[in-house]
């Protein structure tokens, strides 16, 4: 018995076991089997909602900031060893407050994903409160590397010192400043919260704002393993 002859029947047509919209008999001459197809080209239940199109539209988008980030860990690598004689990365870095932003930042990750728990609820308040600790915790981690850079300069280890300096500044400032590019979307996210509710184009900019703050700490975290990590070895 073949394959085909196991199929159960309806209503004396095949039942198409994988809906892939085929019916039998309907097609024209030359189709490889009689057989049409009634596919949309949007799947059984339609085109995508604007909700999905534009969340991949933005990691579209977050995967380009990944390549450019990726072209600053690969210079940052060839250039770890290069400090003219200077301090290298083990004598300038503060491991303690290292940890410290890094807790800071995986905390806002955390409190980041439960204001998008908390706006799938549709709670005004408890997403203006994640929202809120995820601000507050990300600007201690801005303030905390600030901080670190400052010290590192007055000691005469700034970007113009050597090559490897001109690196570390470069990847960490990058990165910094996106922290910063988030906190400004995370306060006008809040207000927007505030004033509109829970609109669809709020939604999906919340969206975005979560994806954005979850790539930034995905980024942190290959940033603390090359530049802290390895550089304290070395």
């Amino acid at each position: 018995m073949s394959a085909t002859e196991t199929l159960p029947r309806a209503r004396g047509r095949d039942i198409d076991p994988y809906r892939l919209g085929r019916v039998q008999g309907r097609g024209t001459p030359g189709d490889g089997g009689g057989a049409r197809s009634l596919a949309t080209g949007h799947g059984e239940g339609g085109p995508a909602s604007k909700r999905v199109i534009v969340g991949y539209g933005f990691w579209i988008f977050l995967l380009s900031d990944i390549v450019m980030f990726s072209a600053f860990f690969a210079a940052h690598a060839v250039l770890q060893t290069a400090t003219a004689g200077g301090p290298a990365g083990r004598e300038l870095f503060n491991p303690w407050s290292i940890a410290i932003e890094t807790a800071c930042l995986l905390a806002s990750s955390f409190t980041a994903g439960l204001s998008a728990v908390a706006t799938g609820a549709r709670s005004h308040l408890w997403t203006q409160v994640c929202l809120l600790v995820t601000g507050l915790l990300g600007l201690a981690f801005l303030m905390l590397e600030g901080r670190d850079f400052a010290a590192m300069v007055a000691e005469g280890a700034g970007p113009q010192r050597s090559a490897f300096l001109s690196s570390f500044f470069a990847v960490v400032g990058l990165h910094g400043l996106h922290v910063s590019a988030g906190l400004l979307w995370l306060g006008t996210m809040m207000a927007q919260v505030f004033a509109k509710g829970f609109r669809p184009n709020i939604l999906r900019r919340l969206l975005g704002f979560n994806l954005f703050w979850h790539v930034l700490d995905i980024i942190w975290v290959a940033l603390f393993t090359i530049v802290y990590l390895i550089g304290e070895g070395r």
